[in-house]
C-alpha cells in the first residue's frame, strides 16, 4: 500500500511537471498579441534583453509583465477568476464595483488635499479670459451617486455629490455651475448610465441637455423632436474591461438625429481631416463602440453647422461630452471642442482669437477630480 502510494505521487508529480512544462513551451513559442479586445489595452510585448537591463533588474521586470500578458488563454482564465470572485461573494475588483442588476459602477476616489482649490482656481482663470464671457460648469454625478442603490451594501455612498457641492460654493456667482443631479436621478429607471461602461448614455446626456438649455437661455429640443435609433446591442464598455467581470449582458448604444434634419461640417484641427457627421458609424465594428461620437478624444475640434446667427461655443471637456455635443449643434453657428488633455496651445488666444462669448466645461466628476491636465486649463504654454 504505501509503495503503491508512493508510486500514485509520483505519476501526479510528473503529470503536473509536463502539464507546467507544456504551458511554458506554448507560452514561449505562441505569438505575441498585440492588443487585447476584452481589456481593451495594449498588451506587453517581450522587452529587449541587455546585460544591463538585467542587472538592474528592467528586463525581469518587463518579462514578468510580458508573461502575465502573454500568458496562454488569459481572457478564458480571467473569466474562470472573475466566476469565482463572483462565487465567493465578492464585488468589489480594480476600482469597480459590481452592482445590483447588473450593473458595474466605478469606485469614486476623493480629490487630494488642495486639488479642489486648484481646479477651482482654473476655472476662475479661463473664465476671466474676455470680457462679458458667460461659463457654464456641468459636472456630471457618476453612476456611483445617481445610482447609488445598485451599489453593493458596504460600499460608499455620497462622497462624490458633497464634492460637487464644495465646488459649486467655492465658484464665483459670474459662473454657472449647472446642477444635473436633480435630472439624472429623477430619470434613472431610464438606462441614463450604461451598465458595463463609465459613461453616461445618450438618453442620460439628452437629459443634462435640457438643463443646460434652461440655464443657457435656450430652448431645448424635445424627445419627440428625435428620431431615436438603436445603433449597437453588443457594447461592452470600459469596466468590463477594467474589472475582469465576465458573463454579463451587453450594452446598447442609441443615436439621437433630429427629425428635421440638420448639416454640419466637422473639423480634426490636428489631425487636419473633416467629415459632414459627428458620428464615426466605422467605430461601432470596434471594441470601443462609444468612440462612435466623433471617433473618440481629439485636442480640437471645430464643428461648423448650418445656423448663420454667429454664435460660438466653445466646450472643455472630457469623453462625457462626446454624446452630449449633437445636441448643441442646432443652437449655436460654431463649436470649439477642446479636451485639455490633449490640448498643447494657449486656450485664452483661441477664445480671443475666435471671438467666443459662451463657454462650457463638462466633466464627469471621477475625471474632473483626478484629470491633472485641468489645473494648466488657463495658463499659456511656456
Amino acid at each position: 500500500m504505501h509503495r503503491y502510494s508512493k508510486r500514485s505521487q509520483a505519476m501526479i508529480a510528473m503529470l503536473l511537471l509536463f502539464s507546467l512544462g507544456g504551458v511554458m513551451l506554448v507560452n514561449l513559442f505562441k505569438p505575441s498579441k498585440s492588443f487585447s479586445e476584452a481589456e481593451n489595452r495594449s498588451l506587453e510585448q517581450l522587452p529587449p534583453f541587455s546585460f544591463h537591463s538585467l542587472v538592474s533588474g528592467k528586463f525581469t521586470a518587463g518579462f514578468e509583465k510580458y508573461i502575465s500578458d502573454q500568458f496562454m488563454a488569459r481572457d478564458f482564465w480571467i473569466g474562470v477568476k472573475s466566476d469565482a470572485d463572483r462565487a465567493m461573494g465578492k464585488k468589489e475588483s480594480n476600482g469597480v464595483y459590481l452592482g445590483k442588476d447588473g450593473y458595474f459602477i466605478q469606485k469614486f476616489t476623493p480629490p487630494a488635499d488642495g486639488d479642489l482649490e486648484n481646479k477651482v482656481n482654473a476655472i476662475h482663470s479661463l473664465a476671466k479670459a474676455a470680457p462679458g464671457l458667460r461659463m457654464f460648469v456641468m459636472l456630471v454625478p457618476t453612476a456611483a451617486s445617481v445610482l447609488a442603490d445598485k451599489l453593493p451594501d458596504y460600499a460608499p455612498a455620497g462622497e462624490e455629490l458633497t464634492y460637487l457641492d464644495q465646488v459649486k460654493q467655492a465658484l464665483r456667482r459670474d459662473i454657472r455651475f449647472v446642477d444635473v443631479y436633480p435630472a439624472l436621478h429623477a430619470q434613472r429607471e431610464r438606462s441614463v448610465y450604461y451598465k458595463t461602461d463609465h459613461h453616461w448614455t445618450t438618453r442620460g446626456a439628452f437629459y443634462a441637455y435640457q438643463e443646460l438649455g434652461k440655464r443657457m437661455g435656450l430652448t431645448p429640443r424635445k424627445e419627440e423632436d428625435f428620431t431615436i435609433r438603436q445603433v449597437t446591442d453588443e457594447f461592452y464598455g470600459s469596466l468590463y474591461s477594467k474589472s475582469g467581470f465576465r458573463h454579463v449582458e451587453p450594452d446598447s448604444i442609441e443615436l439621437y438625429t433630429l427629425k428635421a434634419g440638420e448639416s454640419c461640417i466637422v473639423e480634426y484641427v490636428d489631425e487636419g481631416q473633416s467629415s459632414h457627421s459627428m458620428y464615426a458609424m466605422d467605430n461601432l465594428g470596434k471594441k470601443d463602440k462609444y468612440t462612435v461620437f466623433f471617433g473618440g478624444n481629439h485636442s480640437l475640434i471645430k464643428i461648423t453647422t448650418g445656423l448663420r446667427d454667429g454664435t460660438k461655443l466653445l466646450v472643455v471637456k472630457d469623453s462625457y461630452a462626446n454624446s452630449f455635443i449633437p445636441f448643441l449643434a442646432s443652437h449655436f453657428s460654431e463649436i470649439y471642442v477642446v479636451d485639455p488633455r490633449y490640448y498643447e496651445k494657449d486656450l485664452k488666444a483661441l477664445m480671443q482669437e475666435r471671438q467666443i462669448r459662451d463657454v462650457l466645461l463638462l466633466y464627469n466628476a471621477n475625471t474632473f477630480f483626478e484629470d491633472p491636465s485641468l489645473n494648466q486649463l488657463a495658463e499659456s504654454p511656456e
